[in-house]
């Protein structure tokens, strides 16, 4: 599933090419993908047909087109979900599920940017896009990185309960730790509860911890916090490597908006490297049945708790 890495490359590029245009026509493919918007296909297509983005943004694993009526065309990629800009007369993907027509791209748009179209491609359809009102966040503050105008301190109702995520300027590092060490669970659960902090999943989580030498099943409440300030830096540290290479990309499920796959694969320590040697200690990578899932860690530099 694409984390907050992938999430980001993908709202960068379209906060650069899209912002400004006017959308239309619409045309939905598949009613699953705009299965939350609950007056159907059609009336999500009137809905967004004219409107034109004033700001792509991000919380977490979501992001949202801000459209200049007050609503917001808000998207989540699910397992397999792709947002592509591509030309208007490519041939369609296999499972693309609804395209989006652009007008008045900005005007320094190169011309292989000028004549595409937005396309929500979506193999497994757990991801989704649906338009909805735009609320006041509950504290108050702008709603993601680089907000401006009347418009910065809202968000999709939809989004309300995910938590700020660790690269949100606006985050509280002093309250985060303090949640966190206040929770009765593991250290990895408490990483991928999106109402705690948001954007982290299974990939950085794992790497994360690898580089505080931490095991997934450590009980919250023995993290000193000292050492919870540790981990939360190291889980920006991975984040932000990870989102200079375009994120990571296992397959052809995870691409940017003109195709491109991201490399962060490359230099991943721990996750999905189950028998190969630690690139710290030599010591074989473990690989352990984790809620639905699997975790890896180093056997010597991330030793289990006793009390798991």
């Amino acid at each position: 599933m694409p984390e907050l890495p992938e999430v980001e490359a993908v709202r960068r590029d379209l906060a650069r090419w899209v912002t400004g245009a006017r959308l239309g026509p619409v045309e939905v493919l598949h009613p699953r993908p705009v299965r939350r918007h609950l007056a159907g296909p059609v009336d999500f297509a009137d809905r967004l047909t004219g409107a034109r983005v004033t700001d792509v943004v991000r919380r977490g694993k979501f992001l949202w087109f801000a459209l200049d009526d007050g609503q917001a065309l808000l998207a989540h990629l699910g397992m397999s979900g792709q947002l592509l800009l591509q030309p208007v007369d490519a041939p369609a993907e296999r499972h693309l599920r609804v395209r989006i027509g652009l007008d008045d791209l900005p005007v320094d748009a190169p011309a292989d940017v000028v004549g595409r179209e937005l396309r929500f491609v979506d193999q497994r359809m757990f991801g989704g896009l649906a338009v909805v009102p735009l609320v006041e966040t509950p504290d108050g503050l702008p709603a993601g990185q680089g907000l401006a105008g009347p418009s910065a301190a809202c968000l999709p109702r939809e989004v309300r309960h995910i938590a700020r995520d660790a690269l949100d300027p606006h985050v509280d590092d002093a309250a985060l730790v303090a949640r966190l060490r206040s929770r009765r669970t593991g250290i990895k659960r408490a990483l991928l509860d999106q109402t705690l902090v948001s954007g982290v999943g299974n990939i950085y989580a794992d790497e994360a911890l690898w580089r505080v030498g931490l095991h997934y099943a450590r009980p919250t409440g023995s993290l000193t916090r000292p050492a919870a300030r540790r981990l939360l830096d190291a889980v920006r540290e991975v984040m932000t490597e990870a989102l200079a290479e375009g994120g990571t990309s296992f397959d052809s499920l995870y691409v940017g908006v003109f195709g491109a796959s991201g490399y962060f694969e490359r230099a991943l320590a721990v996750y999905g490297r189950a028998g190969l040697p630690c690139r710290r200690c030599g010591t074989p990578i473990r690989r352990d049945a984790f809620m639905n899932r699997s975790s890896f860690t180093c056997p010597q530099c991330q030793p289990r708790p006793r009390s798991s």
